[in-house]
């Protein structure tokens, strides 16, 4: 690694060039310095790489060897009891009572929602001329999360959460996230005390809907699984883990999942093979099939892989260390933080040739390790969501080709920007909807 100068004004450089350029500065830094790649940033020194050897042995480590990095800043969104802040022992008990929210017969639960919300926020959209593609996934994304996780059914109370959620996501500012020392409420002005103000908004919403969740019974939701859950002691969670658990995966699942279905329509409708290819095997399905069974085809999800591949929504996954670790021939130690570089393995031209290239096949010509496809992070800490937004990716998507025709506007690929934590696609992908005809599946480029 070679050393370079580490003041606080290169600290600042390279800490705004990773948030605000990632996808130019990353592969730039590594084809100049080699992997692995430090970073000095303004939370500590990131030793990053992209080699999947590396990474792998950066996910085998153990769960007492790393906590997240930066979490006292992303703690003012999720709260210090959620399972993305805590560590080792209670880091385990947390996963351990979420887990079975997102498996078997719950996923299947959660299907029907999924395409219906789907078919009425697109239904709406319909003919109505330009549509900011990104606007209609981000509601049909919350409110899935409204009703699947929260557990809001009421109509009324669905559009409350969706307003509330939306203005505090709005309130967010990366600024403060990953440089927590900027959260300070200056006597009730500035992004922070405004954040803050939304943040007790949804807080109340939440105790309402725990009270009212704990009433009802079991459901089929995540909070009630939540509300029920035990562990091998017989302990369960307690109201305020849980608000923290479901701001989470809130969250986890929201923006990214919106961003997701963003990128994976324009890629569609961009090939024209790769659409005509999904668009048999959709219509292979029927005129009514049940949405578990549009998740399951092989081809969109290879689709739906090559899209998060492409396009990460996170550029990196990055760790704390604790614990000394051997790294690519270098000796690390704490407070160093380690990083594996999703944008550098997804283009690694070996592990997928032609990186720059749309290409779902190789999705269905091997199968790709955890150190080799990293959408939602790996190892001990891998988004506990991963499953419930994949499934959703595919069942929306699916959904949409079958049931819309979708016209790209803009003549190219968009740039990916920042967007809080996220990398979205600039523009919001501007798009036109019309309900398809019987028989027809299509996303085309105007």
């Amino acid at each position: 690694m070679p050393d370079r100068p580490r003041g606080p004004s290169i600290r600042l450089w390279s800490t705004y060039q990773v948030l605000a350029h990632p996808m130019s500065s990353l592969p730039r830094w590594f084809q100049r310095y080699g992997d692995p790649l430090l970073v000095p940033t303004i939370n500590g020194n990131v030793v990053m790489t992209g080699r999947p050897e590396l990474v792998k042995q950066i996910f085998a480590s153990s769960a007492a060897s790393y906590s997240p990095f930066a979490a006292d800043g992303i703690a003012a969104l999720t709260g210090p009891r959620s399972v993305f802040q805590l560590r080792d022992v209670e880091h385990r008990r947390h996963r351990r009572l979420i887990m079975p929210s997102f498996h078997g017969a719950r996923m299947r639960a959660y299907a029907e929602a999924m395409r219906d919300t789907t078919r009425t926020v697109l239904g709406e959209a319909a003919g109505r001329g330009t549509v900011r593609l990104h606007d209609l996934t981000q509601r049909i994304s919350l409110e899935v999360i409204i009703r699947a996780v929260f557990g809001v059914q009421e109509p009324q109370r669905v559009q409350a959460f969706a307003t509330a959620i939306t203005t505090m996501v709005d309130a967010v500012s990366p600024s403060f996230l990953f440089m927590p020392f900027l959260q300070r409420e200056m006597f009730g002005v500035g992004p922070y005390a405004r954040f803050r103000r939304t943040f007790t908004a949804l807080d109340e919403m939440l105790r309402d809907q725990i009270a009212r969740s704990r009433r009802g019974g079991e459901g089929q939701d995540v909070l009630s699984m939540l509300l029920h859950a035990r562990d091998e002691d017989g302990d369960q969670l307690d109201d305020d883990e849980i608000r923290d658990e479901l701001r989470t995966l809130l969250f986890a699942g929201h923006e990214t999942t919106a961003i997701a279905l963003c990128w994976a329509v324009d890629a569609v409708g961009r090939h024209p093979d790769v659409a005509r290819r999904l668009q048999g095997e959709l219509l292979e399905l029927g005129d009514e099939p049940e949405a578990e069974a549009i998740a399951k085809l092989p081809y969109l999800e290879a689709v739906c892989n090559e899209s998060l591949r492409l396009y990460p929504i996170v550029t990196e996954v990055l760790r704390n260390l604790h614990q000394p670790m051997e790294l690519g021939g270098y000796s690390l130690r704490p407070p160093t933080a380690v990083s594996a570089c999703i944008l550098e393995v997804h283009r690694n031209p070996t592990l997928y040739p032609e990186p720059h290239a749309f290409r779902p096949e190789r999705f269905l010509d091997r199968k790709y390790g955890p150190h080799e496809f990293l959408p939602f992070g790996g190892g001990h800490r891998r988004c506990i969501g991963a499953a419930f937004a994949s499934f959703e990716l595919r069942v929306v998507l699916g959904t949409l080709l079958r049931e819309f025709e979708v016209a790209l506007l803009d003549p190219s690929t968009p740039r990916a920007v920042r967007r809080n934590v996220t990398m979205a696609p600039e523009g919001g992908v501007p798009v036109t909807l019309v309900r398809a005809r019987p028989g027809s599946v299509r996303a085309a480029a105007a």
